[in-house]
């Protein structure tokens, strides 16, 4: 008889997947050796990657460029370490669960990054977040580093008087930038993950890091990868206790791929320019205003554009001479003609060259606006406040929503995060997420873009349940943590924007998860570890106070599927099947499973079976239960918890 695989019930480990990748390319780097609990493990031999990879081996003191911190090592260890956490759906919070394509989670975002890490793989189209911007305040956020976690936060002093955990980031500490590096460190590490290879993010930021996140995002997405680095005037008042009044933020701006080509290559290769492989950014509407037609030219309104171009050739650099005139021109000083001589020649013949309003200047090219008109133009990097929106406005927008009651002080305008989608080429179906949600801007933007555009983009935003000082307004209305905002602002916007469409493709709603540890007792992870009396009290590995829902919810993760899916429910033999994503996976975790329920399961052919161990009725359903599936679903994987 042979048994289903057992499901780990874990994330991706990151590590043992880059060892693979690494495997596949220079087989000859990897090793063996045992671990600490005495398995054999898959490992590089770095001393020869080394060789692979360079004629000169850096090492030892040899100068080279660099960017590192105190426990620079241990945040690439965390951000590489499964977790066997998982998420638990709360479905009494949310809103059309059974339908709806947005999601919401409260918790450590960096745990809940590595739930996400598999699930959504390369799924996710844009992320923007507004992480703590270090100004001196406390950040709460959970990181143990793989070491001893009580020495660590008591070095670090990231414990308060309660015992909760954060990252103590007063000026006057020495390690006011670790600090923040470690925090951030990891979590854009997964985020890059969870791009999709033509995603983007854009990281809110003031002064007071942008140049460590500038050379963060460096190392992780790569230097080549950046598009921008916006200035926004987040408020249009003057600040007057200070030296000088500081009106503006950023917004970072890196691909996961961005596309390399020259832009003017886009109107040669319109077809594919966006195609799925890298990013660009969407054109924003071409201005009519800038064309016209003094002389009655029959295609239409033109503009006359400079003929000359950089990257001088020697095959685009010759005499042009002007008809009216006589005159002789050659290209600018390091500059070079547009087209070589016969296609120039050409353009003359088809009336697309002019010598200025008067004739007598140099050559000039006409663009015509209908030609022109859906390549669009590219936006620019000032971002102000006249058309992008303040912090000031967003307070009073959000102080709207909850009758005029102020519970932030700088949430960020959603006009800022529509502007952003826009430029992101986002589409129907595509994901936008933010894993620093704090009151939920994202998600509304999210909202207030689909109806505007009658589109459905899904949001899926994170935010931890970081505790309300007990002075705040929001405190003594009865909110307790930043989250409980977050959840009331998401029902709030949903209600307003989108219980009386009748236009746009968005579903209405929003399914809620809780950041949990395992669903599974230690028995299940480490049962060499459990002693023997210990068994008995175990006789089963789910733990008593979980759901046949959470259960779920944590096979889909690890398995690969969005916490998107549809999930029905069907009954086999008076059994519960789940039935996700139209049959990717099917899983039941009663007991006492009969035959017909296998038969059943395998007739609907799914890509993986789920069941708990030892749920057969009888060794006989047990003996047959291969066999079923051999004959009714070769294909698809069983697998058991």
């Amino acid at each position: 008889m042979i048994l289903p695989e057992k499901i780990t019930m874990t994330n991706l480990n990151a590590v043992d997947e880059n060892v693979k990748k690494i495997g596949n390319i220079f087989p000859n780097c990897i090793t063996e050796f045992i671990d600490e609990n005495g398995k054999p493990c898959r490992r590089i031999d770095f001393d020869i990657l080394r060789q692979e990879l360079s004629n000169s081996v850096v090492e030892g003191t040899q100068e080279r460029y660099s960017f590192s911190w105190p426990n620079k090592k241990k945040a690439i260890l965390l951000a590489n370490a499964p977790t066997t956490n998982t998420l638990r759906p709360e479905i009494e919070k949310s809103v059309n669960f059974d339908e709806t394509k947005n999601i919401f989670i409260e918790g450590d975002n960096l745990d809940v990054l590595k739930c996400l890490r598999e699930a959504y793989f390369e799924r996710v189209k844009m992320i923007y977040i507004d992480p703590p911007y270090n100004t001196g305040s406390d950040f709460v956020y959970e990181d143990d580093f793989k070491s001893s976690v009580e020495a660590y936060l008591k070095e670090s002093g990231q414990t308060d008087e309660e015992g909760n955990r954060l990252f103590s980031n007063l000026n006057s500490d020495g390690r006011y930038h670790t600090n923040w590096l470690n925090m951030i460190w990891p979590r854009l590490k997964i985020a890059r993950d969870l791009l999709s290879p033509d995603g983007v993010i854009f990281i809110s930021i003031d002064d007071n890091e942008v140049a460590n996140l500038r050379k963060v995002c460096d190392e992780i997405f790569g230097a080549m990868n950046l598009v921008a680095q916006i200035p926004w005037q987040s408020r249009a008042s003057i600040q007057n206790d200070t030296d000088l009044s500081v009106n503006h933020e950023y917004i970072c701006v890196y691909a996961k791929n961005r596309r390399q080509e020259n832009r003017r290559l886009k109107e040669a290769n319109k077809a594919t320019w966006y195609s799925k492989d890298s990013f660009v950014c969407r054109p924003i509407p071409l201005d009519r205003d800038g064309f016209d037609n003094p002389d009655n030219d029959p295609r239409g309104p033109w503009k006359a554009d400079p003929f000359d171009a950089p990257n001088v050739r020697e095959n685009l650099t010759y005499e042009i001479v002007n008809p009216n005139t006589g005159d002789v021109y050659l290209p600018p000083p390091d500059r070079c003609w547009r087209v070589e001589k016969k296609k120039y020649e050409a353009l003359i013949a088809d009336k697309r060259i002019v010598f200025g309003t008067t004739g007598k200047s140099k050559p000039q090219l006409k663009v015509f606006y209908d030609e022109k008109k859906d390549l669009g133009s590219v936006d620019n990097t000032w971002f102000s406040a006249d058309r992008i929106g303040t912090t000031t406005a967003a307070t009073k927008a959000l102080k709207s929503l909850f009758g005029n009651k102020k519970y932030f002080d700088t949430p960020k305008p959603t006009s800022l995060i529509k502007k952003l989608i826009y430029l992101a080429n986002v589409h129907d179906g595509d994901i936008v997420l933010d894993f620093f949600a704090g009151s939920g801007s994202t998600a509304q933007a999210v909202m207030e873009f689909n109806v505007e555009n009658n589109v459905a983009i899904k949001y899926l935003i994170c935010q931890i349940p970081e505790k309300l000082d007990a002075k705040t307004k929001a405190f003594k209305d009865g909110y307790k943590t930043i989250s409980e905002i977050c959840l009331k602002r998401l029902r709030i916007a949903n209600d307003k924007l989108y219980d009386s469409l009748t236009t746009s493709q968005a579903i209405s709603g929003y399914r809620v998860f809780k950041l949990s540890n395992s669903n599974m007792n230690e028995v299940f992870y480490e049962p060499e570890k459990t002693d023997q009396a210990s068994l008995f009290d175990l006789s089963d590995n789910v733990k008593q106070d979980r759901t046949a829902e959470d259960l779920l919810i944590q096979v889909m993760l690890s398995l690969g599927a969005p916490l998107d899916c549809s999930i029905e429910q069907v009954i086999f033999d008076t059994k519960q099947v789940f039935k996700v994503d139209n049959g990717f996976i099917m899983a039941c975790f009663e007991n006492e499973i009969t035959e017909k329920v296998i038969e059943d399961i395998a007739k609907e052919q799914p890509r993986f079976v789920v069941l708990r161990d030892a749920c057969f009725s009888s060794d006989s359903v047990a003996d047959n239960f291969e066999q079923i599936f051999k004959m009714y679903a070769p294909n698809t994987e069983c697998k058991v918890i």
